[in-house]
């Protein structure tokens, strides 16, 4: 159950902490966002599930009721302390797994590496969310389902369309490898401290042909879109002769004129140049 206003300052107040808006602490106080969270991740019996930013616990223990092998990443010292204090039967049961770390450093816990068939649910702190998302993506270990509250507005730059502003090179990885299923609006007001913009709740699921890209494309694309208004011709001639030849060739073999600018070109012919890259 969701701690009201009152009983999260009173909580606050006894671990003498107060929320760090540069972490992004804003903690959930609407038990009905909660139950929708894991309505929306559908969870199996005893299945593993990451969890970044547990703060109090308010989704933590939801999870564990429902059985699952919780591994949580939670940067705040004092608040992974009283998490495993408050639950220490579960952490001694080996079903709460506590990481005190940087979320973007180890962005999928204490989780090992042989486990491929887990999924993600989590409030992720606004201050880290675009980050930690890149971060995920490095570990090439994929979850089969992502149950992610966000800003409104990162949703939004994330899922961005091709042609918009907001398109750029997360975008295009994301989406490679990734389908967004659900999303629901939630008010500022189901956070204490409530933060200056809204949220979305977003269920994504891992693509059948999910594709992952390779560091040096991922570098190459994220290189690219930083002159996006540039067309694509000019920034090839910046590179070396290597890439030169094979943006060229991208361009050619696709159909694309050289003359468009980076959001201007479909996350699937991206991921041809990658393919490309590989070759």
């Amino acid at each position: 159950m969701s701690l009201s206003p009152s009983e999260t300052t009173a909580l606050l107040e006894k671990l003498g902490h107060h929320p760090k808006k540069k972490l992004g602490q804003n903690f959930l106080i609407d038990g009905n966002i909660v139950d929708k969270s894991i309505r929306l991740a559908n969870l199996d019996p005893s299945g593993e599930v990451v969890e970044i930013g547990p703060g109090l616990g308010t989704l933590t223990r939801k999870l564990l009721e429902f059985g699952q092998n919780v591994h949580v990443v939670e940067i705040d010292r004092r608040l992974a302390e009283n998490l495993s204090e408050a639950e220490e039967k579960a952490v001694s049961n080996k079903k709460l797994f506590i990481t005190q770390g940087d979320a973007v450093k180890q962005p999928l816990g204490t989780l090992p590496s042989f486990v491929t068939n887990y999924q993600i649910v989590a409030n992720l702190p606004y201050a880290i969310s675009s980050a930690w998302l890149e971060s995920m993506l490095n570990t090439e270990n994929l979850p089969f389902r992502m149950v992610l509250m966000m800003q409104k507005e990162a949703v939004a730059r994330i899922w961005a369309g091709i042609g918009t502003k907001e398109y750029h090179a997360l975008s295009i990885f994301i989406s490679n490898a990734f389908s967004l299923t659900e999303k629901h609006p939630v008010s500022r007001r189901c956070f204490f401290p409530a933060p200056a913009v809204d949220s979305m709740l977003i269920r994504m699921d891992l693509l059948k042909s999910a594709y992952l890209f390779s560091r040096n494309a991922r570098n190459l694309i994220r290189r690219i879109f930083t002159q996006r208004r540039k067309q694509l011709g000019s920034l090839a001639k910046r590179e070396n002769t290597a890439v030169y030849k094979t943006l060229m060739n991208w361009l050619d073999e696709c159909g694309l004129s050289p003359s468009l600018r980076p959001e201007q070109v479909s996350p699937s012919d991206w991921r041809k140049l990658a393919e490309f890259l590989e070759n």
